[in-house]
């Protein structure tokens, strides 16, 4: 048997790599010889992910709004998949930071930029009807969503800012919580009553909310950007490129987001105005009521006091 310089190295870095795991090279090899070619399909799950799609009506374009959400949840997947390798990394370096920042914002912009898909992609008669069989599931559902938030800001930043001058870092997580601002979408803070949309959102994700936020307490991307030398944080580019995202997540999305549901749920006159979720969901989106900002020590006075009402750069 003739073997090159170059397949014999492979071969004993290969050997090393089973040693190290307790595992027999031989075998390991021997099954390579049954194994199949990877094919494309195979290796995306194509069909599977193609069959994921199931519609709850007969009408075409509902079939544009269920695949235009899971896109979103994949989405959001890449995003805190990216987050996670800032919150991991040891001994944060600002060119590793600066990179994954950089990744994490082009998903957002591509979130932005594709609400045109819902805004002009659907009929409105057709989201009239399918909307109704969604009732009482909602957007404001989306798991991953929150789970961004928690792991870009300090929880105090998330907080109801009716709420938010009574609070510090060191409130308790269970007070911290039942005052994030989202709660304001489904709850009665005179009676304390929380509506069937928050009730069963909370009952299949809060312990792993909790989870979430007490993991990335010294370890979100804000904690992780004062981690970073002095002369970093002070780095006009990658100052403009942290505002980038607050602005983009905070603003521009949700205001891309806010006008698609005005035009079928309001402007269309054929809605009753309300969300399928029976959300105040006008005053839970528009930015200028929660000011929601995940930076706030970026931004100027004027700026976080005009914050959704005015342009930001």
């Amino acid at each position: 048997m003739n073997l090159t310089e170059h397949s014999e190295s492979i071969l004993k870095e290969i050997d090393l790599k089973f040693q190290a795991i307790n595992q027999k090279t031989d075998v390991q090899l021997e099954g390579l010889l049954w194994s199949k070619p990877i094919t494309y399909w195979d290796y995306i799950q194509t069909d599977a992910l193609l069959n994921l799609q199931i519609q709850r009506t007969t009408l075409p374009d509902e079939m544009v709004f269920i695949m235009y959400h899971q896109v979103n949840e994949l989405i959001f997947k890449m995003i805190l998949w990216e987050i996670d390798q800032i919150a991991d990394e040891q001994n944060i370096q600002v060119d590793f930071f600066s990179e994954r920042l950089s990744r994490i914002t082009r998903y957002f912009d591509m979130l932005t930029n594709s609400f045109s898909i819902m805004e002009n992609g659907m009929e409105v008669d057709q989201y009239m009807k399918f909307r109704n069989t969604l009732t009482p599931a909602s957007g404001f559902q989306s798991a991953q969503y929150r789970m961004i938030e928690f792991a870009s800001t300090d929880v105090i930043n998330l907080t109801d800012r009716r709420y938010k001058a009574n609070f510090d870092e060191n409130t308790d997580l269970e007070t911290s919580f039942e005052h994030l601002y989202w709660q304001a979408a489904g709850k009665d803070y005179h009676t304390g009553e929380k509506s069937y949309l928050l009730n069963e959102f909370e009952k299949k994700y809060k312990d792993q909310f909790l989870k979430q936020i007490t993991s990335f307490k010294t370890k979100n991307i804000w904690q992780k950007f004062t981690q970073l030398p002095i002369e970093d944080q002070q780095n006009p580019e990658l100052i403009k490129a942290m505002r980038h995202y607050d602005h983009t997540v905070n603003i521009t999305w949700v205001m891309q987001h806010l006008n698609t549901a005005r035009k079928y749920i309001l402007e269309s006159g054929k809605g009753n105005g309300e969300a399928t979720g029976g959300s105040d969901w006008q005053k839970y989106m528009h930015p200028k009521y929660q000011r929601r900002i995940f930076f706030p020590k970026l931004w100027t006075e004027d700026e976080l006091s005009n914050w959704g009402n005015e342009p930001t750069a």
